[in-house]
């Protein structure tokens, strides 16, 4: 049982990199797959805010349950998300100041602790 268990989690975390990957590439088809029209901006504040929620939730609950050197590993994971919003930001019409000062930054912290946590 717990070999299935692990199968679907597994396939489920590859589908949803698909899904996310799929909103950098066809932005209008995964808006429409996702049940929202292209031009609410309040469904896409949610969607961030959502998922801001969860990125904070996920690397507590493995420092809960895994103890700090996994959890530093989820850290090193998690830098993924403020490079992309740093890259998204400089590429949008955001400043580069504050793609670095805000994006990297965060980044850079996520990496530092990662590290120390994962190889400490």
């Amino acid at each position: 049982m717990v070999t299935i268990a692990l199968i679907v989690a597994v396939i489920g975390c590859l589908f949803i990199l698909f899904i996310g990957a799929r909103f950098l590439v066809a932005p209008r088809i995964a808006t429409s797959g996702f049940g929202v029209a292209e031009d609410r901006r309040r469904a896409f504040t949610s969607i961030k805010g959502v998922r801001d929620i969860t990125s904070g939730i996920v690397p507590l609950v493995v420092l809960l349950v895994a103890g700090p050197h996994v959890f530093g590993w989820v850290l090193l994971a998690a830098a993924v998300t403020p490079v992309g919003d740093a890259v998204i930001v400089a590429t949008n019409g955001g400043s580069l100041r504050h793609a670095l000062s805000v994006h990297g930054a965060t980044a850079l912290v996520l990496v530092v602790a990662g590290l120390v946590l994962a190889l400490g």
